[in-house]
């Protein structure tokens, strides 16, 4: 856990395009790697990639927004 990057739902937000309630909502799910750091709640940046690229080659038309550079 020391050498992976952790995103604040904020920030993981920013990044991805999705509305924050919608990344609590996969996070819930189990979609996505996440840990809680005192009261903050923070997403792991390559899981939250992994998800992304998934969405986007998937065939069932959830392509998601776009990975925001």
């Amino acid at each position: 856990m020391a050498n992976d990057e952790w995103l604040t739902i904020q920030q993981a937000a920013q990044l991805s395009g999705y509305h924050p309630e919608y990344l609590r909502i996969i996070v819930r799910a189990g979609k996505l790697d996440a840990h809680k750091f005192g009261s903050v709640w923070a997403i792991n940046k390559k899981s939250l990639l992994s998800y992304l690229q998934a969405a986007e080659k998937s065939s069932d038309g959830r392509q998601g927004p776009k990975l925001v550079k």
